[in-house]
């Protein structure tokens, strides 16, 4: 049901082991997908300087030091891997804006509910999306981000994943969000020579009733990253979960 295989391996990406030994080896830092630069415009759009912000599987990317340069006040991160957590620890220790805890995104019930104006993920759901029980992992997860976010805050999704297979997880009732897309390309992308395109990348793209691309729309880039911008409803719902045979039902 709804795992994505387009982008996975065999790897676990959602097991803390795996990253604590990729962490060991590799060392210094790395941003998936996109740098703070291309992502710029959409952070200072829906996230005042002032927000409370949560970055889900932080890693060890600069994405937080860069926010902070650009005037962002409190950034509270958290990664499943206690060695990046501690490896982030030390490097930011004189940071105050910066936070650091060791934390599985499905289980954040050391904060209180409402917590936060706005949740950042750049990779972490994809992440889980390659894993053993992946719906319901992405399930776990995503309840407990909308449980956490502020009425009117704002979950931002920066994936490789199309709306055929994030709007499905994102749509579900337990979350009540309404959702903005943004399609932007991969770093380092030109459009080939003699393009008459005039899209802006900075504006929305249409979606159906369904939250899918309209028939026959093509990616000027077919490697372009995804970043899904959901606004928790004033309106909550009940956000307990039940598993009932290979399917989660919200009630």
């Amino acid at each position: 049901m709804y795992r994505d295989m387009s982008a996975c391996n065999t790897y676990n990406y959602g097991d803390a082991l795996y990253w604590d030994a990729r962490y060991i080896q590799e060392g210094g830092s790395f941003d998936w997908y996109q740098r703070y630069s291309a992502l710029r415009p959409f952070v200072r759009k829906y996230f005042p300087t002032s927000s409370r912000v949560l970055m889900v599987g932080c890693g060890n990317a600069v994405m937080s030091e860069d926010m902070v340069k650009d005037g962002y006040e409190d950034i509270m991160n958290i990664d499943i891997s206690s060695v990046a957590i501690e490896m982030m620890r030390r490097k930011y220790e004189h940071i105050p804006q910066l936070k650091y805890m060791q934390m599985d995104a499905r289980d954040m019930s050391f904060f209180p509910d409402e917590s936060f104006d706005g949740v950042i993920d750049k990779g972490t759901l994809d992440s889980l999306m390659c894993g053993t029980d992946a719906p319901i992992s992405a399930a776990q997860m995503l309840g407990e981000v909308s449980r956490l976010l502020k009425p009117g805050g704002i979950y931002m999704l920066i994936t490789y994943g199309d709306p055929t297979v994030r709007t499905p997880h994102l749509s579900r009732p337990v979350c009540n969000w309404k959702i903005e897309l943004y399609i932007i390309p991969r770093p380092g992308f030109q459009r080939p020579p003699g393009s008459t395109s005039t899209k802006s990348f900075l504006e929305p793209t249409p979606t159906t009733e369904k939250g899918l691309l309209p028939a026959g729309f093509v990616l000027e880039d077919p490697d372009s990253h995804y970043v899904y911008v959901c606004r928790k409803m004033d309106q909550t719902t009940d956000l307990s979960l039940h598993q009932v045979g290979d399917q989660l039902i919200c009630s």
